[in-house]
């Protein structure tokens, strides 16, 4: 397994991370509730791969993947980089609203006493000490930068957290979280979407996370299934469910994708690799410090992910896989 630095903190991870939103369940992913004997089997593929790199949040299922994680973290939380979010909770302490779920309504609050919160409540659930990474959820300027860039230093003279992030922002947001008169690590990692079907964001982004020092970690790579056989495009989900409510689901998308998957279907001969990884190993070609992170919940996935970074894409090939999804790529995307 590649390994990498976190922007310039002193922190080794592994180029793919293990996305855990799925872990959560709910009525967002409504097909499977995840046992904490499933987290210890993905964990134990993820270090038999090398993959030490862990992503998750509060949200995600409401403390329910944080909590599983907590318990097959147990006896091994020194091999894993732990990172988890603040901002986004359902203690009802003010913020701003931002969703309604499950019996819960979620704020987006990124004032010191919020985020100071988050950390402990996280701290608990997964019955650990420290957290390696503490990205803020989404980005709010209802609240000044300075003090949330305060909060976060702060945490990390404090040894609760090692290194701290920004996820669903803007360019311009790490730029201002880097310019902070506190900003003494800055930010060492984004967390943003990004696949072939929606590459503009990232793209416009890399610039500034290239002066900035910073990783940039793509989610939805695989575009929640979409981009993982021609066979995903049968599957039906609950209108609850994130998958439901993608651009792909859409059947006017369907011809341009299987389209794409015959016109792909010869690269993963030539690779002996799935779609999944090929497409992996698209998304690999597009930044020199991208993070992979990829929501796994079977130890099989694990494998296959692995798989992408053997894969050496041409630029050639890279053009005709871009070609195939052309004409249905978006520019943003809302998950």
């Amino acid at each position: 397994m590649k390994t990498m630095k976190l922007g310039r903190s002193d922190i080794d991870v592994s180029v793919v991370a293990l996305g855990t939103w799925g872990l959560g369940g709910g009525s967002v992913w409504s097909d499977r509730d995840s046992t904490v004997e499933e987290a210890k089997s993905l964990l134990d593929a993820c270090r038999d791969y090398g993959i030490n790199y862990i992503d998750t949040a509060p949200v995600y299922g409401t403390g329910v993947s944080e909590t599983l994680l907590g318990e097959a973290l147990k006896g091994r939380r020194h091999d894993f980089v732990l990172q988890t979010k603040c901002s986004l909770n359902w203690r009802n302490e003010g913020g701003n609203f931002h969703y309604s779920r499950d019996g819960y309504t979620v704020n987006n609050d990124t004032r010191p006493e919020a985020i100071r919160r988050d950390v402990e409540d996280s701290l608990r659930r997964m019955q650990s000490d420290y957290l390696d990474s503490l990205i803020v959820h989404y980005v709010c300027k209802s609240f000044p930068v300075e003090d949330t860039v305060g909060a976060l230093e702060e945490l990390i003279k404090e040894g609760k957290i090692r290194a701290y992030g920004l996820s669903n922002s803007q360019p311009e947001d790490l730029v201002a979280y880097r310019s902070a008169p506190d900003a003494k690590q800055g930010v060492s990692v984004v967390q943003e979407f990004f696949s072939i079907l929606s590459p503009f964001h990232g793209r416009k982004y890399f610039p500034v996370c290239r002066e900035s020092d910073t990783v940039f970690q793509t989610y939805g790579v695989l575009e929640e299934g979409f981009l993982t056989s021609p066979a995903f495009l049968e599957r039906r989900f609950e209108k609850t469910d994130i998958r439901s409510r993608i651009p792909w689901v859409n059947p006017a998308c369907h011809a341009t994708l299987k389209k794409a998957f015959e016109l792909w279907t010869p690269l993963c001969e030539a690779h002996n690799c799935s779609f999944a990884a090929l497409v992996e190993a698209w998304a690999l070609t597009q930044y020199d410090r991208m993070s992979l992170l990829v929501g796994m919940r079977r130890p099989q996935n694990v494998a296959d992910t692995a798989r992408c970074l053997d894969l050496v894409l041409t630029p050639d090939e890279v053009r005709r896989m871009e070609e195939a999804v052309a004409p249905i790529q978006v520019a943003v995307l809302d998950k």
